[in-house]
């Protein structure tokens, strides 16, 4: 009779969806920072706050330390992720999910604490963002997978899904890398305050090419990446629904995608209306933010999955009674590796 772990994989389950939601509140925590322009709220220190641990209760300084506190909290969250998988389930993948997740949350948090108490420089403001972006879709990564292999553990005749082509998974691979350059350059225009640089919609400026000089030049190049976006992800998705009738899971996946990126559009464009409305702006832009999100996140988890397809690991999440990942002919089998 097998021996029943101390910690089960529904238990880690949950646990991976808790430091998911952690980090997601942790990334728009820092966007609302931004926006309110609360970054020097606590001053120039880190972790104290005006040399205090609970701070004035000035708005700038509630909302950056608010922020502090999520940020710790997903940063435990996480800890405690790295601590299950690596020592309560034997599935490398899922280690390595966990492992990214602590990794990038720290990096995120180090940057965040140069960013207060050096500068507030645009760069070190970006890469903080950047490192959040990532830190989240890496457990987007942990929750999803473990969810699949939770699923697989109940339904253990679970069907297996078909192979994808190796010219398909690189496609989905650079819409991913694409997406997160994307991001890099809002998050520069963000933190540059080049926001203005461009008015008016479509054109910029009234012009199709601006001149090309400070923040024009810097909000024009957004604009053409997140035209060039769209473009991409919507080959993804044509290709993800029309050449992938057998498999459900990468047709919803790209209607996802494609559907996530209009509306990130169309919130790009509400921003542009809405720039001198703030009661509106501010929403808006958190919009704009928060779908950019999901987007990463379901491209980064279908990158797994092309990666996993193109390779006929079609079973490779199926777990035996410890949570460990065999293939599906090993549950057939017995055999444990």
């Amino acid at each position: 009779m097998a021996k029943k772990p101390l910690i089960t994989i529904k238990q880690l389950k949950w646990l991976s969806y808790i430091t998911c939601l952690a980090m997601f509140l942790a990334t728009m925590g820092g966007l609302v920072v931004t926006k309110t322009g609360s970054g020097m709220g606590c001053g120039a220190q880190w972790p104290l706050c005006h040399g205090k641990f609970i701070p004035a209760y000035t708005i700038a300084s509630l909302i950056e330390y608010s922020h502090r506190a999520v940020s710790g909290f997903a940063g435990l969250t996480a800890l405690f992720s790295f601590i299950g998988f690596m020592f309560f389930n034997r599935n490398k993948e899922l280690r390595v999910y966990a492992s990214f997740t602590l990794f990038f949350v720290i990096l995120q948090a180090i940057m965040g604490a140069f960013a207060v108490v050096f500068s507030q420089s645009s760069p070190v403001m970006a890469l903080h963002f950047g490192f959040s972006m990532i830190a989240f879709a890496s457990s987007a990564l942990l929750a999803f997978s473990t969810r699949r292999l939770h699923l697989r553990q109940k339904i253990h005749d679970i069907a297996d899904e078909p192979p994808v082509s190796k010219g398909f998974r690189n496609l989905t691979w650079f819409a991913t890398i694409f997406t997160y350059i994307v991001v890099y350059t809002g998050a520069f225009v963000t933190h540059t305050d080049s926001r203005g640089g461009c008015s008016g919609f479509p054109l910029c400026n009234g012009a199709l090419v601006p001149e090309l000089s400070g923040g024009v030049a810097i909000a024009f190049l957004h604009r053409v990446a997140a035209v060039a976006l769209v473009i991409v992800i919507a080959i993804l998705a044509h290709y993800a629904y029309r050449r992938h009738p057998h498999n459900p899971g990468i047709r919803k996946m790209g209607l996802l995608a494609i559907l996530l990126i209009l509306l990130q559009f169309v919130s790009g464009a509400i921003n542009i209306f809405t720039m001198y409305v703030p009661e509106i702006y501010f929403f808006a832009t958190m919009s704009h933010t928060l779908i950019i999100q999901f987007l990463f996140g379901v491209l980064c988890y279908m990158s797994l999955r092309v990666w996993q397809l193109s390779r006929g690991s079609y079973g490779r999440l199926a777990p035996n009674a410890w949570g460990e990942g065999t293939s599906t002919a090993d549950q057939k089998t017995g055999t444990v590796h």
